[in-house]
């Protein structure tokens, strides 16, 4: 099953560092029947990327508890084994959280089959949403406006073999 890993620049240097992504068990995205529901579709590719917009939004959540991250959002892409996933009972129907899984504990990076990251030039905007979360979670549309537009901005794709790079750039 393809997961979309939510990180932050300092979360993919510590991955590459170790050689592995989390520790036990951890949050993805992935397309689950919740996601088809919440998106109303059946393509595989719009749903994949509705699972990688979804971690997306994770990992803006990230940034938000960690105001010394670069304001880049970070998505790994990684292959798993189907038995090490499984979707929380408990949020499972939650409006909030379509297509959120759990992983049941660390995945080799060399599993990874792609990283998606930011552009410079999202940083303000990804910045200014990362600060307007909490508002645009207690229902201010003016917030959720600033949110929605860190989403306008498309991740770039790099290939596995660009993280070393990635993580030593921090502009």
């Amino acid at each position: 099953m393809r997961v979309y890993v939510p990180l932050t620049l300092p979360g993919l240097a510590e991955a590459y560092k170790t050689g592995e992504l989390g520790a036990g068990p951890f949050v993805a995205c992935a397309v689950t029947p919740g996601l088809r529901e919440w998106y109303g579709s059946d393509d595989t590719e719009e749903l994949e990327y509705a699972a990688l917009g979804r971690a997306a939004l994770a990992s803006l959540r990230l940034l938000a508890a960690e105001p010394e991250a670069p304001r880049r959002r970070v998505v790994i892409a990684v292959d798993v084994a189907d038995r090490s996933v499984s979707a929380d009972p408990g949020r499972g129907l939650d409006p909030a959280a379509p297509g959120e899984v759990r992983v049941a504990g660390a995945v080799p990076l060399g599993k990874a089959a792609s990283v998606h990251v930011d552009a410079a030039d999202a940083q303000a905007d990804v910045a200014a949403a990362a600060e307007a979360l909490p508002a645009a979670d207690g229902g201010d549309d003016d917030a959720q406006s600033v949110v929605d537009g860190a989403e306008d901005h498309e991740l770039l794709w790099f290939a596995t073999q660009e993280i070393a790079n990635l993580v030593g750039r921090r502009d």
